[in-house]
């Protein structure tokens, strides 16, 4: 039988009451990995190794941590042999959130409660493989059965955007953000080959160029951008001197660096607030640590880390800026590092207004803080320090078509901690502003907050 019951991860009676309130309510997913050309052909995927594994870094992670050969991760190994070295390294995943998400992913999906582990492995391998094979458990199929109402995938400003458009009449939602990462991240070895492809040669064709994309994307739904920084950066100077040096090959200052990003981060804002969105700032990542893997397998394949940057002084200017110029839009803060949790669950107060409830946001627990602790530590700074009840709630930041659970898991969480603050009489029984509280973070808030 499987751990995950009813009462999975709620540790009182009022927890039980609020998660019936919101278990029912659709997702809105906005802000993952997706693959929009995977939705729009309503992928197949192959087998179980496909479905669970396929680009999955999390899992690769463990998988290394518990000593299994690269070439049974990403190497050119069997698939059902990289299925059975996930399986058998899921017994050791005690206290890690890999082992309540595979097995809520199961459970949910095919209706397997027995715990993965090499004895189990070929049984759930074939018992998987045989749903897979039915037009049920394609890509589209699998959003719509996790009420799924939107799905914000993350998109190059390059991007054609020919998938969204094929999507229109999807049932659910599936709409782009603006990622700009490349275009603006000056001192990466990327920057100089990415301006040249999309055939920009001044920094005005840049600004403009920007400008466009960022219309184009917002005359296809899109309603916010997302931004990764391993700082925020703050330096009043020359962007255009540092574009014509990085592009004629030369090495940039730091201050240069920064002096061209907080131009660029401008110009982009001043936009996001010309047409209402909202801008996301993922901040503290150190990416790329093991050069020999990096060089191996490329990025995003599990060899990031959390940064431990002072971030406070240059997000408050920062912010500063944008507000004194009225040009900050809504802006989701999250941050890697949960030292900083504080630093963010004060920030937000120096720059909220009347023009949209939380408009500055502590977003959710992210990556690695993407697990139980994780996020009621997130959520615990947001209401000792801010709104918990205005905060905007989960999101997946997957590349998984079944990584909605994530959803459930963090409304058990959730409801936990609020059902545990009422149990202990730090909030009365007032279940109609409960519901409305409960409700609005797992659904509510979100969708009024983007206007979806």
């Amino acid at each position: 039988m499987s751990f995950i019951k009813d009462d999975f991860m709620l540790k009182n009676e009022p927890a039980k009451k609020l998660y019936e309130m919101v278990k029912d309510l659709p997702i809105i997913d906005y802000h993952c990995h997706l693959n929009p050309q995977m939705i729009a052909e309503d992928y197949k995927f192959r087998n179980a190794y496909d479905l669970f594994l396929g680009g999955d870094h999390y899992k690769w992670r463990q998988m290394r941590t518990n000593g299994v050969d690269e070439e049974y991760i990403t190497g050119g190994a069997d698939e059902y042999e990289k299925f059975k070295a996930f399986a058998k390294t899921m017994p050791y995943l005690i206290g890690n959130p890999l082992y309540h998400w595979t097995h809520l992913e199961l459970k949910r999906y095919f209706g397997i409660e027995e715990q993965l582990s090499e004895a189990t492995c070929e049984s759930i391998w074939n018992r998987v493989n045989e749903c897979l094979a039915k037009p049920e458990y394609s890509a589209q199929n699998l959003i719509k059965r996790s009420n799924v109402e939107v799905v914000c995938t993350t998109d190059d400003p390059a991007d054609t955007l020919e998938y969204h458009e094929k999507l229109k009449d999807f049932s659910t939602k599936v709409l782009p953000t603006f990622r700009p990462d490349k275009a603006v991240e000056i001192g990466k070895e990327t920057f100089v080959p990415y301006i040249r492809q999309v055939g920009i040669k001044t920094y005005a064709e840049l600004v403009n160029w920007m400008k466009e994309r960022i219309a184009y994307f917002d005359a296809h739904g899109c309603r916010l951008s997302d931004h990764a920084l391993e700082y925020v950066p703050f330096c009043i100077g020359d962007a255009e001197a540092a574009f014509n040096k990085r592009m004629a090959g030369e090495e940039l200052t730091k201050a240069e660096v920064d002096a061209f990003k907080t131009e660029m981060l401008k110009v982009c804002a001043t936009e996001y607030t010309r047409l209402g969105w909202a801008m996301q700032l993922h901040i503290g990542a150190l990416r790329n640590n093991n050069r020999r893997m990096y060089d191996k397998l490329g990025a995003d394949t599990g060899f990031d880390s959390i940064n431990d940057l002072c971030i406070a002084e240059d997000l408050a200017a920062f912010l500063n800026n944008l507000e004194y110029d009225n040009v900050l839009p809504k802006t989701i803060l999250y941050t890697l590092n949960p030292k900083d949790n504080y630093v963010l669950g004060t920030m937000l107060g120096c720059f909220q207004d009347a023009t949209c409830a939380g408009k500055i946001q502590f977003g959710s627990g992210w990556w690695f803080n993407d697990q139980r602790d994780g996020m009621e530590n997130q959520m615990m700074s947001l209401a000792n320090l801010g709104m918990i009840s205005r905060f905007v709630g989960m999101l997946t930041d997957s590349r998984s078509f079944v990584s909605y659970p994530r959803h459930e898991y963090f409304r058990r969480i959730f409801c936990n901690l609020i059902g545990k603050w009422v149990e202990e009489n730090e909030y009365p029984q007032d279940y109609d502003t409960l519901k409305e509280i409960v409700q609005g973070v797992c659904y509510y808030n979100a969708k009024n907050y983007f206007k979806f």
